[in-house]
């Protein structure tokens, strides 16, 4: 029986599929079907709203329509069924590769600092860190400041925490050694999904290391997005050599 109530809405065009609003929802009346936000069923949404907070890009509304009455019974039997289908997946499934784990932390932590660190902490906000195990859609990428450093810039240079990754989501690699193509197209999908703010390439002197920004370009021109984007030279002795960029 349809009644005139309040509910959740959700505005398809701004939705980025971020999936931020699923866990608020004790509901479970909220799922992710392809790269989007959906309410399940009408019956299951008690029109709270505690979902609305947690969407970055305000695609969650409560509005006042004709819907289904909210029914506690087929909720307790929705989250039943999901914890099941939960317990037979982690039992059919092989356990997802910790690597690929994404993780939101504060940089500032210092928990498990090593006693001979000094006053050094690290800057990294995020995991994972690599081009190919970052998705698309993390939360850490919204509108970042990107730093694209290649491998071994990590450790040639010695303040890359302080002097680039701080206040930056990453995602490092190494254009000679993996597959160029995935990469473009890795990196593609983010220009069109992450509202990426700017871009810091920093690559080595090495030959091998030019492709980074080529890659990076070609990504922005496959995804039909500009972002600034300056790119820096070090020195396999571990100096910036070339001045900053802009592309």
């Amino acid at each position: 029986m349809k009644i005139l109530r309040k509910i959740i809405e959700i505005d398809e065009e701004k939705c980025d599929g971020c999936g931020q609003c699923v866990p608020s929802c004790a509901e479970g009346a909220i799922i992710i079907v392809d790269g989007k936000a959906k309410v399940v069923s009408n019956n299951l949404c008690d029109g709270l709203g505690a979902c609305i907070s947690e969407c970055p890009n305000d695609a969650l509304k409560i509005v006042e329509k004709e819907a289904e009455e909210f029914d506690e019974a087929a909720v307790d039997d929705h989250l039943t069924e999901l914890k099941t289908k939960e317990a037979q997946e982690k039992t059919t499934k092989p356990a997802a590769c910790p690597s690929s784990l994404v993780q939101t932390f504060s940089p500032c932590d210092t928990t498990n600092k090593p006693a001979t660190s000094g006053s050094a902490v690290s800057s990294l906000s995020h995991w994972p860190c690599q081009i190919r195990l970052v998705p698309p859609n993390a939360p850490f990428l919204k509108h970042a400041d990107l730093l694209i450093p290649a491998d071994c810039v990590c450790v040639a240079f010695p303040t890359l925490h302080n002097d680039f990754l701080k206040g930056r989501a990453v995602m490092m690699g190494c254009p000679k050694f993996d597959d160029v193509d995935a990469y473009i197209a890795k990196f593609t999908e983010v220009f069109r999904e992450a509202g990426i703010k700017s871009i810091t390439c920093v690559i080595m002197e090495v030959p091998c290391c030019a492709g980074l920004p080529a890659i990076i370009k070609k990504a922005m021109k496959a995804s039909g997005v500009k972002i600034p984007m300056k790119t820096l030279v070090i020195s396999t002795a571990g100096e910036i050599m070339a001045p900053q960029k802009i592309f």
